[in-house]
């Protein structure tokens, strides 16, 4: 029920963009979007969160009529379905034009731009359920609400779709984008390379139990992602 136009033109090869001799690391989150190894923030902009009274509504509203085929429904049982559809589209189109802007940005700022490389499907699988072995037929509190949430958090950022979107406009503009590791990023101390979990005492703060750096924990996560992507693209350019 939309028209769409679609403008199409013929290009041998896409011309890339002049280079600027910059590299970037970026760290992918939920309290913002993205943190780069420049101390720089992206916000997370939350559109799912957002409409998520407005799509609750219409969900309600929605259920109030017994699932049928499209052909059979009422006037007013097809206005509910198309009300939840508009809103899932609206959300659907405000994160892909935030991945897309984002995504632009750093192609036309940076040459090479290292990321996690985040198993995003392992990250939202639900916890296994835990049984009560006092109780049969019981179950133990396995954190399945809190990493309910979590996943919606997820899904709500889009990294999948951000990451395919850069790495498309990448390719086009002859920039480099390289995956690493996203072991210890978060852990590691950038000025003397200390491992540790406690170096992370809460979710913002960075400080290091050997030599007492503190920065953001999110900035520290891009300047070792940045590193360890300029440590493989040498080794793969040797």
């Amino acid at each position: 029920r939309k028209w769409f136009v679609v403008l199409t033109a013929e290009q041998e090869q896409p011309e890339p963009l002049p280079t600027t001799g910059s590299v970037v690391g970026i760290d992918l989150g939920i309290a913002n979007f993205l943190a780069d190894s420049g101390g720089e923030f992206v916000s997370n902009p939350r559109h799912g969160h957002r409409a998520a009274a407005k799509l609750e509504a219409a969900q309600q509203a929605l259920s109030r009529f017994p699932r049928r085929k499209a052909k059979d429904r009422t006037r007013n049982h097809q206005r509910a379905v198309d009300q939840v559809a508009r809103l899932h589209g609206k959300v659907r189109r405000r994160r892909l034009d935030h991945a897309h802007k984002t995504a632009l940005d750093l192609v036309r700022a940076h040459d090479v731009i290292a990321h996690e490389d985040l198993k995003i499907r392992n990250m939202s699988r639900a916890p296994a359920p835990k049984p009560d072995p006092e109780q049969a037929g019981a179950f133990l509190p396995n954190g399945a609400a809190a990493k309910a949430g979590l996943n919606r958090s997820i899904a709500d950022a889009g990294w999948g779709v951000f990451l395919t979107i850069l790495y498309a406009k990448a390719e086009s503009a002859g920039r480099e984008v390289i995956a690493v590791d996203p072991r210890n990023t978060s852990r590691t101390c950038p000025e003397c390379g200390h491992v540790s979990k406690e170096n992370r005492p809460t979710q913002e703060t960075f400080l290091c139990q050997s030599c007492g750096h503190t920065v953001h924990a999110d900035t520290v996560g891009a300047l070792n992602v940045l590193r360890a992507g300029l440590v493989r693209r040498n080794a793969h350019t040797a």
